[in-house]
């Protein structure tokens, strides 16, 4: 099978919309430089912006009490990068795939092989203690208790070495970072002394630390809930910042946009991070009552336009930490490489509205206490249709002007559904 969109589907879906687009990008380009903004400036930017997609995002997800696959899920790590290769051959946004070890388990050789076929590269890897694997022998014993702070110091040292492992594998393929989230915790008042399951935590981490390459850094991912429902050991963002302090200058924190209790501030939290230097990283997508994984932009995008406010507002401090930005989302009910297309598109969207913010103006109605002309100013950026600007960098970088309707043209789905045996449904369990 052809990994790969044929580029002869991309230029006649692309006929039909060019015109309009072209008219469109001009009307707004005219619109912009009555404000004196380059529009080609914005373009510019937007197409130099990218995000990473997780490799387990292209198969179907599920909860925890149920899990309904779609036609053509892959299989294994490598028809997973044919479906990566898919999403960024469209939107021209997602050209690095972040693995999840070891369900991407495989020989580094043969992975970067197939990457290259597809020009694809790695972003942050991803290690798992939060889940039993009984088919991998370097991993016999149960994470049930826990695993980075589990009362057993076997058990804690299965998962540093797990944690090593997954260091090595993503050494070998170019990835520069591991994101490390455990759903360590407890689910009764009593059933674990919080000081002491956060001492060992650090401790194991302290181990994986000190055996990174001299250019990796390290990510602590925190979590409110789930599956420990009383306490989790990385609860929240001070946690995480805590962690990133006592381990050093390569550790940093991960923030994951749908970890957070409702109504928390967190571009907030993004801003202090950015101070901080302790910035790691993102994983995007969006929720409504707890962590659902809901395609980023899908329920709140001004919640996820206001993180970006932020990150545009930091100028060369957020340039100086480099953060990752990566998808992490659940596709349950929805074809996951049409919402990872989508996806990548609402995080370039609110990227590109973020920097039509008039900032000079801005500060100084902040600096005034106008709040009413505070919130107007920031809000005229979120107000613009900035679609021209997304659909131009993605037709100039080879992709697609509206990329979904060009996959669906494609016939991809169609023809991996017949290629790739059927998946069976389960009674639970999160993808």
């Amino acid at each position: 099978m052809a990994a790969r969109i044929d580029r002869d589907v991309i230029d006649k879906s692309n006929e039909q919309f060019q015109e309009a687009l072209e008219a469109d990008y001009a009307a707004l380009g005219a619109r912009l430089d009555r404000r004196g903004i380059a529009i080609d400036d914005i373009k510019r930017k937007v197409a130099g912006f990218t995000v990473a997609v997780p490799s387990w995002g292209v198969g179907t997800g599920g909860t925890r009490f149920a899990r309904f696959p779609g036609g053509g899920e892959p299989r294994g790590i490598f028809e997973k990068l044919n479906d990566c290769a898919v999403i960024n051959d469209l939107g021209r946004a997602t050209p690095a795939v972040s693995l999840h070890i070891p369900w991407d388990k495989a020989d580094p050789a043969d992975l970067r092989a197939k990457a290259e076929e597809l020009g694809l590269g790695f972003d942050a890897m991803n290690s798992n203690t939060f889940q039993d694997h009984p088919d991998d022998p370097s991993q016999p014993l149960s994470y049930k208790y826990g695993s980075l702070s589990h009362t057993d110091a076997a058990v804690r040292q299965q998962a540093v070495e797990h944690n090593l492992e997954t260091v090595s594998i993503g050494e070998a393929i170019g990835s520069k970072a591991l994101t490390v989230w455990i759903g360590d915790g407890s689910n009764f008042p009593g059933q674990s002394d919080l000081g002491r399951a956060f001492e060992r935590y650090l401790g194991a981490m302290k181990e994986i630390t000190k055996g990174l390459p001299a250019d990796w850094r390290i990510f602590s991912e925190h979590k409110m809930y789930e599956p420990a429902f009383y306490s989790t050991v990385v609860q929240d963002w001070g946690t995480s910042y805590l962690t990133a302090v006592e381990l050093g200058e390569k550790a940093f924190c991960l923030v994951d946009l749908g970890h957070h209790a409702p109504n928390v501030n967190m571009e907030q939290i993004v801003s202090r991070l950015i101070h901080s230097r302790k910035l790691g990283g993102f994983h995007f997508n969006d929720s409504k009552y707890g962590d659902d994984d809901l395609d980023a932009g899908s329920i709140d995008p001004f919640r996820l336009f206001l993180v970006f406010n932020e990150l545009v507002e930091a100028g060369a401090r957020l340039d100086a930490l480099g953060p990752s930005y990566m998808i992490d989302q659940s596709h349950n009910v929805t074809d996951p490489i049409e919402s990872l297309i989508r996806t990548a598109g609402e995080i370039r969207r609110a990227y590109a509205q973020a920097l039509l913010v008039d900032r000079a103006a801005l500060r100084g109605f902040q600096d005034e206490n106008d709040a009413l002309m505070a919130s107007e100013t920031l809000k005229a950026g979120f107000r613009f249709d900035v679609e021209p600007i997304l659909a131009k960098a993605r037709l100039e970088a080879g992709g697609a002007i509206d990329p979904i309707a060009a996959y669906r043209t494609s016939g991809y789905r169609q023809r991996v559904s017949q290629e790739r045996p059927a998946s069976r449904g389960s009674g639970g369990g999160i993808v």
